[in-house]
């Protein structure tokens, strides 16, 4: 299946916006949901990730604590993303990824165990 992540755009400094992450034809309920950015010349890094319907656990990256919300929708197939206080540094490509597992917790950050990706949404925070 295939993930269509939007919701980016341009925001001023201290704005907020609210990424989306929509599954084109499976149920997401089994997997495992993450969001991930990937800034010009660095790696991409994880921002948080959110587990299946049996432990919907969440685990952020230090970085977006208090600042992002991850969410999901099981009726809408859909994952969110809520990011308040945007900051320039913030500014970078976003994804959002998917795999089935049970697995939830800081091993959610990482790119090596997700096998469905978006196509990512640009993010651009002015100063």
């Amino acid at each position: 299946f295939q993930l269509q992540a939007s919701g980016g755009g341009l925001v001023q400094s201290g704005g907020s916006l609210r990424l989306s992450c929509l599954a084109s034809e499976s149920a997401l309920e089994d997997y495992l949901v993450g969001w991930f950015r990937q800034a010009p010349g660095k790696e991409r890094e994880g921002i948080a990730c959110m587990g299946n319907v049996r432990s919907n656990g969440t685990y952020y990256a230090n970085f977006a604590k208090g600042r992002f919300t991850v969410s999901r929708d099981y009726a809408e197939n859909s994952v969110y993303l809520q990011m308040n206080n945007l900051k320039p540094e913030d500014t970078a490509v976003y994804y959002c990824a998917a795999v089935r597992t049970n697995f939830w917790g800081s091993h959610g950050l990482n790119t090596a165990p997700y096998d469905h990706w978006g196509q990512g949404t640009q993010v651009t925070v002015s100063s």
